[in-house]
């Protein structure tokens, strides 16, 4: 019977070897190629930022945002290539320029930057210690743009060494107020959320100023049976300025 012939092993070995080492040439080629394109990226003057060039850097957005501090965010950037500007980090200095909410930041073949900016939307004023300010929906403070003028409502109960979400909880309070009482806000001139379960309002009734004590829910139905009512209370109450509003079936004047 004839004895089957036993194939060396060390072919297979060989071509697995040559097969690796072919591999690892074309991983270093590519590596070396990487290399050279990044070289070339970082140093040919093509892709330079130029303080020279109009437009190379393009701030777009801008209302309210110092374009001088949005700017000064890419000091470091000018005369070098754009594709060595750390996008993430340009970013992250951006927000934290006031009135800036949200930014991108893109390279521009071959050497420009555009950035967008999103600014925040202030919906009242604040009186804090420090002074005037503007509070956006998020509880961000603001401080108020030099000849910019605005027509917002009062928000009181607002501390300035509250953190950011306890800011926001009494915004929240001045916009329910004002989607539940809808075109009746325009009266609406001052929103106190000290207590977020017990909302009162500055509402300009008859030319004269009251303040209403509306609770925590049912907004539009006891500001309506107030208006409704008010013309007796008057002649009831006539120098109550404070009226409680909080049990649906009477109203409670307060000299």
């Amino acid at each position: 019977m004839p004895k089957e012939t036993k194939k060396p092993a060390g072919g297979i070995r060989w071509r697995l070897w040559l097969g690796l080492a072919a591999f690892g040439a074309a991983g270093v080629s590519s590596a070396i190629a990487g290399l050279r394109v990044r070289d070339f990226a970082l140093s040919d003057p093509q892709f330079t930022l130029s303080r020279d060039r109009k437009g190379a850097l393009d701030i777009q957005g801008l209302q309210y945002a110092s374009g001088a501090r949005v700017a000064r965010v890419f000091a470091a950037d000018f005369e070098h290539s754009i594709f060595a500007v750390p996008l993430a980090e340009r970013r992250r200095r951006l927000l934290a320029v006031d009135w800036v909410e949200d930014a991108t930041v893109s390279r521009i073949w071959p050497d420009r930057l555009i950035v967008r900016i999103r600014e925040r939307t202030p919906v009242a004023f604040v009186f804090i210690r420090s002074g005037v300010l503007l509070i956006d929906s998020r509880g961000v403070l603001l401080e108020p743009p030099p000849q910019a003028q605005f027509t917002f409502p009062v928000l009181s109960g607002v501390r300035e060494s509250e953190t950011e979400g306890q800011r926001r909880e009494r915004v929240r309070c001045l916009l329910r107020a004002q989607e539940e009482l809808g075109s009746a806000f325009q009266d609406v001139s001052e929103v106190n959320a000290a207590d977020p379960d017990n909302i009162r309002i500055v509402a300009q009734v008859n030319h004269g100023a009251v303040e209403l004590i509306l609770g925590d829910r049912n907004f539009a139905a006891r500001y309506r049976n107030f208006l409704k009512n008010f013309p007796e209370m008057r002649k009831s109450s006539p120098h109550a300025r404070t009226f409680d509003l909080r049990l649906d079936d009477r109203i409670m004047a307060e000299d």
